[in-house]
């Protein structure tokens, strides 16, 4: 068995890490230059968003090529020398697979579009119903109906994604052959962990029927197939080697089919990612909207997520930031009082926890949004369009771009803050995203010279590997009618934790289990903590108290 559960992994957008050309764009020799840093912080594993070859109407989510490199980052020759070099500093590199999809500029579509039988059957072609309405009454993800017509055929294609984002049918043996093909060509290059995209929605049925409720996301999500599908895969790939780590992508899921992906005994997946803690600030669910975050809601996610996962020997990728979401920080704390005992409280409540913690780039310092104030800085699609829908809906320009700033997903994706030079030491070209403006006082450079998040993350990676409750553990909730803090035992034969973490900036208490009054100080946030009975929390303390049976 691999020792993912020990891992920490770092996520890098390789479009914002380091431009090594002042192209304006990351590349793979940015990476490379940067591996020192990433080897101090303690990570083993690097997550890289797709490199591959891509019209960029999804991010690079849409690959027209799944066995090639976008010149932009760099060439196969490079992705080699940076696997090679990452290994010495024991880092190993999890890609991006999207195989749900392809771009409608994949060849596989091309030879469709074009006549051929053979690659017509690797997509849902459907005829229009007998009184002209679409195949299904679906809705794509990115709006609009699930189904475009077929070149200048009277049939449609599924489309989940984008309408370029044409959906793979994985009933088709011969699909599956090609992907899992795809798998072993990185497995041959080095890589050392896969992560699949919406990985849960391949299990399409035989037959696609109309949704009686809704926009269809029940008729393709969490199929029993899609179990079928990812044992058949890890057999024909990652299962050969045991030291490979993976993880989906799971849309729309629940913690019983988590449960179900990650067990070890059912060789499907290492573990899964849900996203249900970050929409506790979505108004009725829904994303551009401004509300303050639901602790409540959050709290029993969390406590939910991780009883019911560990009970039932399930695992899973716990994280605040990634490329589609604005920073956690600017979400969950007072930033402006409180960046740094918040950004810390943050870390120990998912790096204690039961679970393979992600850190994306950039959190590791405190990074904040960009806070941009106008509309021509952002280039996320999605963000532009929302505005639009926004202003169309009524509000005022003020409001929509207030929401903007709170929401898009260009807050996460801006360059990488190295230093406090121009473009924040990204690039010395004109960068493709424009750099936040926090960067002169937050930054790599002055975060390592006077700053203490980033040794708070690197102690906490470092404890992971050290102390087997933080990965072996069980999760037990504490004080859950506590109205600010987020509490949680782990328990091993040996060892037991507790980690109290105060969610807001006004004070409080908990009480603690007399056990762990004698218990030793392992994580804080504060210089000063006295440990007692009914112990006092300050604003965003955490704090964790460890016991040796």
């Amino acid at each position: 068995m691999s020792n993912f559960k020990q891992k920490t992994v770092y996520q890098i957008y390789p479009k914002s890490f380091k431009d090594s050309n002042n192209d304006g764009v990351g590349d793979f020799a940015g990476i490379i230059e940067k591996l020192p840093y990433l080897h101090e912080l303690g990570v083993e594993l690097v997550w890289l968003n797709p490199f591959y070859p891509s019209p960029q109407r999804d991010n690079g989510y849409d690959i027209s090529d799944y066995c090639a490199i976008d010149p932009r980052f760099g060439t196969m020759t490079e992705f080699e020398q940076l696997v090679a070099e990452a290994d010495r500093y024991g880092i190993g590199f999890m890609l991006d697979m999207v195989l749900n999809h392809v771009s409608t500029e994949h060849e596989w579509f091309q030879k469709a579009l074009a006549g051929d039988k053979y690659y017509q059957d690797f997509f849902f072609l459907e005829p229009a119903k007998e009184n002209g309405d679409l195949p299904t009454n679906w809705v794509s993800k990115f709006g609009g109906p699930a189904w475009e017509k077929f070149g200048a055929t009277d049939q449609y294609y599924l489309h989940l994604f984008d309408v370029t984002q044409a959906d793979l049918n994985w009933r088709n043996p011969n699909v599956r052959k090609e992907l899992f093909d795809v798998v072993r060509f990185w497995m041959k290059k080095g890589v050392k962990g896969f992560r699949f995209d919406v990985i849960n929605l391949i299990g399409k049925d035989k037959v696609l029927l109309d949704d009686p409720t809704g926009d269809g996301k029940f008729m393709y999500t969490d199929k029993p197939l899609v179990h079928d599908y990812l044992q058949e895969m890890n057999v024909a790939t990652f299962g050969e080697d045991v030291t490979i780590v993976t993880v989906g992508e799971m849309s729309s899921t629940t913690i019983e089919n988590c449960i179900d992906y990650t067990r070890e005994d059912r060789h499907e997946l290492s573990m899964a990612f849900n996203f249900h803690h970050l929409k506790v600030d979505y108004q009725d669910g829904e994303k551009w909207t401004l509300k303050p975050f639901d602790f409540e809601e959050l709290k029993m996610l969390l406590h939910t997520w991780g009883k019911d996962m560990s009970e039932g020997d399930g695992w899973n990728a716990l994280f605040w930031n990634n490329h589609d979401q604005p920073r956690a920080l600017n979400r969950f704390i007072d930033v402006e009082n409180y960046r740094v005992e918040g950004a810390k409280m943050l870390a120990a409540t998912i790096h204690l926890n039961r679970g393979t913690p992600y850190v994306y780039m950039g959190e590791e310092i405190g990074m904040l949004d960009p806070g941009f104030d106008t509309m021509e800085k952002y280039v996320d699609v999605e963000s532009i369009n929302a505005y639009d829908n926004l202003i169309a809906a009524g509000n005022s320009p003020e409001m929509a771009m207030k929401i903007i700033q709170a929401k898009s997903r260009d807050n996460s994706r801006v360059p990488m803050q190295w230093s406090s030079e121009v473009n924040a030491g990204f690039s010395e070209g004109t960068p493709w995203l424009e750099v936040g403006a926090s960067y002169k006082e937050i930054n790599v450079v002055t975060e390592l010279e006077t700053g203490s998040i980033f040794r708070f993350y690197q102690r906490l990676i470092a404890l992971r590997k050290e102390l087997p409750i933080i990965s072996m553990g069980d999760y037990q909730p504490y004080a859950t009618d506590s109205k600010q803090v987020i509490a949680y035992i782990r328990e091993t034969a040996e060892e037991k934790l507790i980690v109290l973490n105060n969610f807001y900036a006004t004070e409080t208490e908990v009480v603690l289990p007399e056990e762990f009054l004698a218990g030793e100080l392992l994580v804080q946030n504060y210089a000063h903590v006295a440990i007692q009975k009914v112990q006092p929390l300050r604003a965003y303390e955490t704090l964790a108290l460890y016991l040796k049976k």
